[in-house]
């Protein structure tokens, strides 16, 4: 990454993606041992994986279970199911490195599969390879960060994310990658307790997910725009199943969901006060169920719809099978570009979200909250508009990213923004962030309860001038939405 900050910050910043090595050679479930063997040696490689038909990875073989199957006289014509080792650890290739260093340290591994987001194999993650990139004193600083998959660990590992965090600032990171940290952390707090919890119901006899899952995040969470304080929204994909078998698939996720959320909320992740989480039945869908839902609120449009769709559109996928979440993004999409009707509608129930901005430029600071009196709410008058306006046009324009400037670098490349306008809002975006992020560590050091205002007296000219024109960027940005959505109708 074109970045010249400290070694310790890369290490946080960069993607496994970034560094990993060529795949593998493959063969297809149902291959032979023999071919196995062959194949490994004619390939000069250390491993091999194995994929099913859609080229999902479902076994690795390495040269260690080649000796085993010599070790053993497993006969050559037998099928590669029986030595290879499943399941699979593998890394995500959107994963930071961190994350990457540590599991492997964890389970004793040299080396990890990389796959997508539709869990397809993309390359190969080596041990060395990854420990090359750090230096050996941020060993420390990572394992701290990956604490046993307890809601005490997950406790320790969201501490030291401050740490983390203030360190990045500090080496003047831009804060949008800062929150990409924060929410790849909390991210894999979920990953970890969803693991955690399924293991704890399997010794007390509830048994293993009955079906394929996925867990996703929504909000900022999804966005990868994640505060110091966010409260969890979450859900839960099930593989498709019959009608008959629903109370017993159901119970078992519906234990699942109780569960985790409650460790999450032991680990410092409180409950969302508007109970969108997968406890919640309209949290907790089959995939059928969740395109069903989707059409149902298209159809309805009324203000519960339309609020709960906002909160929906902004889904990640975090743990299980995420696979499941990037088939039902392809279908959002899908059923999203060009629907004007239903983004009018929706965009509606947004502008109540109005622009810290009046008449000359003056900045609408709190009058009735006596705590916050003079203040500006930066995110309830600065990003979430910047983030609901430009949400609604990536929807309508057909892009499939849910981070913000990930939106606007989408709609830069179909030309439904100029690069004027894209550079003004993401730098809109950067300061912003920046002036909210910075606050809320001021008042985690103090002790005081985080929040989302600053006071325009604490602002240097050039901070004021800048805020000044990031709001008036947004500002221009939904002048330009109401347009592109039927200007007469609003």
């Amino acid at each position: 990454m074109p970045y010249s900050h400290s070694t310790a910050s890369m290490a946080f910043r960069q993607l496994a993606g970034e560094h990993m090595q060529a795949p593998p050679p493959t063969l297809p479930l149902g291959a032979r041992v023999d071919e196995a063997v062959a194949l490994l040696a004619s390939a000069a490689s250390a491993s091999l994986v194995i994929v099913d038909d859609g080229g999902i990875l479902r076994g690795v073989l390495t040269e260690q279970d080649v000796v085993r199957r010599i070790a053993f006289k497993v006969a050559g014509d037998s099928p590669l199911d029986d030595i290879m080792s499943q399941p699979v650890r593998v890394i995500r290739d959107q994963d930071l490195m961190f994350h990457a260093i540590a599991r492997m340290r964890q389970a004793g591994l040299r080396h990890m599969p990389v796959v997508n987001d539709r869990d397809c194999l993309v390359g190969m993650l080596t041990l060395d390879g990854a420990l090359a990139q750090i230096n050996g004193q941020l060993v420390a600083q990572i394992e701290s960060l990956t604490r046993p998959d307890t809601p005490g660990g997950m406790a320790e590992v969201r501490a030291a994310q401050l740490q983390v965090a203030e360190q990045l600032f500090a080496d003047e990171v831009p804060t949008p990658e800062i929150q990409a940290l924060v929410s790849h952390i909390n991210n894999d707090v979920y990953r970890r307790m969803t693991r955690h919890c399924i293991a704890t119901m399997a010794a007390e006899g509830l048994g293993e997910p009955p079906r394929e899952f996925c867990l996703i995040v929504m909000g900022s969470g999804g966005r990868q725009e994640s505060y110091l304080n966010p409260d969890q929204d979450n859900g839960l994909i099930i593989a498709d199943y019959p009608d008959t078998e629903h109370d017993r698939i159901d119970g078992y996720f519906s234990e699942l969901a109780d569960r985790l959320t409650k460790a999450m909320d032991g680990a410092g992740m409180p409950l969302c006060n508007g109970y969108v989480m997968a406890v919640n039945p309209l949290g907790r869908k089959t995939a059928r169920q969740w395109r069903a839902q989707m059409d149902y609120w298209l159809g309805r449009r009324n203000p519960a719809a339309l609020r709960l769709a906002d909160i929906f559109f902004d889904f990640r996928g975090v743990a299980g099978e995420r696979r499941l979440a990037a088939e039902l993004r392809d279908y959002i999409t899908d059923r999203m570009r060009n629907n004007r009707g239903f983004m009018r509608e929706m965009y509606l129930q947004d502008e109540d979200f109005g622009v810290a901005l009046g008449l000359f430029n003056r900045f609408i600071v709190e009058k009735n909250d006596k705590e916050h009196r003079g203040e500006l709410n930066l995110k309830i008058t600065g990003t979430l508009p910047l983030v609901d306006a430009v949400r609604a046009l990536a929807l309508l324009h057909g892009v499939a990213e849910t981070g913000t400037l990930a939106r606007i670098a989408g709609l830069l490349e179909q030309g439904a923004l100029d690069r004027d306008e894209a550079d003004y809002l993401q730098g809109a975006f950067a300061h912003i962030t920046h002036l909210l992020l910075r606050q809320q560590m001021v008042d985690q050091r103090g002790g005081k309860t985080i929040s989302n205002y600053v006071h325009p007296d604490r602002l240097t000219d050039r901070e004021d001038d800048r805020l000044v024109d990031a709001l008036k960027a947004i500002r221009d940005l939904r002048d330009r939405l109401r347009s592109d959505l039927g200007g007469a109708l609003f």
